[in-house]
């Protein structure tokens, strides 16, 4: 059997996009959370000077593994102390943008917005997860009584919040409240989860906005609903602060609605508009339309790259 590590700082994010690609990949991978010891947490990754003792946390000895799939700044240390001590036997991926040269990694996995290329580069549209149809299925069924009442069509709404990047005011959640009301009004039944970011005046305005019995909203209690609300929706409504719940929403190929917030950055104006210009992302302004598109599947896409890069079964 292939064997995987995963290394990053521990971050869910970032975690989350290798464990989509090892799910693509059909591994079962060994989880390494790590951090790094001073001179090395401040010095530059592109100087390549980690030795045995640079590294916190879990631990990188031998025997090393046939693939290593890391994120994250931290990781890049490790990927490359691991590609260098195991003789170049593992294949080291790096997901996300490492901002040093790709040649110090056998894959690097970027997103388009982000501008590293070179001949072991796979470009993705937006950032891998862990999204399959079957997973959808099996949440969807999990919660088919709790989601009943919920009339067709359904949406999902994904709340973020507020980020370095992002300002999600309170005028803007009235107005998200306002327009999910006509929508349940219309006849719409609405999912609504919210996140940490939201934040507790947003947060109560959603709770205090959307009673209506056309709308259901999570109460942060219990089993989360978030791959049901995904699976059963037959629209998304999305805040523009996540890239992975953006992503997350355009891999099940169904209708997305970006909602804008205050703030940004030239990085997440090109997601975006990379997105709405390939018509898979669409601005929410009030209304929603049925429109298709082909479901993005970055983690298959990085995973059949590495397959066929390493040339023979996994």
């Amino acid at each position: 059997m292939t064997s995987c590590w995963i290394i990053t700082e521990g971050m869910a994010g970032t975690e989350n996009q290798c464990l989509g690609v090892a799910e693509a990949l059909g591994v079962m991978p060994v989880i390494k959370r790590i951090s790094l010891k001073q001179p090395w947490k401040s010095l530059s990754p592109f100087l390549g000077f980690e030795q045995p003792f640079s590294f916190t946390g879990d631990t990188l000895d031998a025997p090393y593994p046939d693939i290593v799939l890391a994120s994250g700044r931290k990781a890049i240390a490790a990927a490359r102390y691991i590609k260098k001590v195991s003789k170049g036997e593992t294949f080291v991926v790096q997901i996300q943008d490492p901002r040093i040269s790709p040649k110090h990694f056998d894959l690097v996995a970027v997103p388009h917005h982000d501008p590293t290329r070179g001949d072991n580069v796979v470009v993705t549209h937006a950032a891998p997860n862990r999204i399959t149809d079957e997973k959808l299925k099996v949440a969807a069924q999990d919660f088919k009584d709790v989601l009943a009442p919920l009339p067709l069509p359904r949406v999902a709404v994904l709340i973020g919040g507020n980020s370095k990047a992002y300002k999600m005011t309170a005028e803007i959640t009235r107005k998200l409240c306002a327009d999910l009301l006509a929508l349940a009004q219309s006849g719409y039944g609405l999912m609504v989860t919210a996140s940490r970011r939201t934040g507790e005046e947003n947060a109560a305005i959603i709770n205090e906005s959307l009673r209506h019995e056309n709308i259901y909203v999570w109460d942060g209690q219990g089993e989360n609903p978030y791959f049901a609300f995904l699976g059963t929706a037959d629209f998304m409504i999305v805040t523009a602060d996540s890239v992975s719940m953006i992503s997350e929403a355009a891999t099940t190929g169904k209708p997305v609605y970006m909602l804008p917030l205050d703030g940004g950055t030239p990085r997440f104006n090109k997601f975006h508009n990379h997105l709405l210009e390939n018509g898979i992302i669409r601005t929410f302004e009030g209304s929603l339309k049925e429109y298709s598109y082909a479901p993005i599947r970055d983690a298959k896409l990085v995973a059949w790259e590495i397959k066929s890069r390493i040339g023979k079964p996994l």
